[in-house]
């Protein structure tokens, strides 16, 4: 079972097969722990996101689908999703801003399960950071704020004293930045 791809190995899973959610475990814990403890800097909750991620992809009824995109981007994004919603709830009750560092994210250590997942994860890491070159320093905090702080449109329209349609904008405007100069897969 091992030699199954991702998708694969998720039709399975819907099918209720233990084997293969422990095949995606051991393929992406490591993955989901390194994104859930750089967003959290909590060992505690980013153990309990994994726990949620692999529950999520146990019971979810949504189907990854292979044509839409790369299964680790998938499980990115749930993880992600379950991430700021931690957040959010560590901000509801501390009614503050909860500090994000971003050269934490480079002391965490890269567990890749394989050398050819590294080499990935690094290829990314690198044309993000050549991608963030064409960014100002406010579209870089508003990426952040949103993504890694997890805060929602409206808190950082409130936070910026800007009306909501203007943070929208400038948050799409920035995505639009950086998707010009990361480079498509397959074309670099």
């Amino acid at each position: 079972m091992h030699h199954l791809s991702d998708y694969e190995l998720m039709l399975l899973v819907k099918q209720k097969e233990q084997e293969a959610l422990s095949i995606l475990y051991d393929r992406y814990v490591s993955l989901i722990y390194s994104f859930a403890c750089k967003a959290t800097r909590d060992e505690q909750a980013a153990r309990d996101i994994v726990q949620s991620v692999y529950v999520r992809l146990w019971t979810t009824d949504s189907v990854f689908n292979p044509d839409k995109g790369k299964f680790t981007s998938w499980l990115i994004t749930i993880t992600r999703n379950l991430t700021m919603d931690w957040l959010r709830q560590q901000r509801r009750h501390s009614n503050g801003l909860i500090p994000y560092l971003p050269e934490e994210m480079e002391s965490i250590p890269d567990q890749a399960a394989t050398p050819e997942v590294h080499v990935e994860r690094e290829s990314l890491k690198e044309q993000i950071r050549n991608a963030y070159r064409f960014l100002s320093k406010q579209q870089i905090e508003l990426l952040e704020d949103f993504y890694w702080r997890g805060y929602s449109l409206r808190e950082l329209a409130e936070h910026y004293r800007e009306p909501l349609g203007t943070v929208k904008n400038r948050l799409h405007q920035s995505l639009k930045i950086l998707r010009r100069h990361l480079v498509v897969e397959g074309e670099g």
